[in-house]
């Protein structure tokens, strides 16, 4: 995966990686690799209880022991476990990643 990889909430809320610093050269498709360090957010979600909103905002990937590492941090695929929490950090369900094939490179 990485920063542009289509991620939503299991309730349509669009996924993105925060802003934070790159990893070191390695790239898919000329973007950075993501994390598991990276902070995700999410917007848009329409998830209601009971008629009151409860949105998720952020996702939580639990990444493979004995995966491959990018600076120390392991690297999301496609298939990595994650959960998407509201804000009161009550689990909301598995978000959603459109996998697409691409090109790794490093320097």
């Amino acid at each position: 995966m990485n920063g542009v990889t289509p991620i939503s909430c299991p309730h349509g809320g669009r996924v993105a990686p925060a802003a934070s610093a790159p990893s070191s050269g390695v790239r898919i498709d000329g973007h950075p690799v993501a994390t598991a360090t990276a902070v995700f957010t999410v917007v848009g979600c329409r998830h209601l209880v009971d008629g009151v909103p409860h949105p998720c905002a952020t996702v939580r990937w639990t990444p493979d022991r004995g995966g491959v590492l990018v600076d120390g941090a392991p690297v999301l695929l496609d298939r990595t476990s994650a959960l998407c929490f509201s804000a009161g950090l009550v689990p909301q369900g598995p978000p959603v990643v459109t996998s697409a094939a691409g090109e790794v490179a490093s320097r």
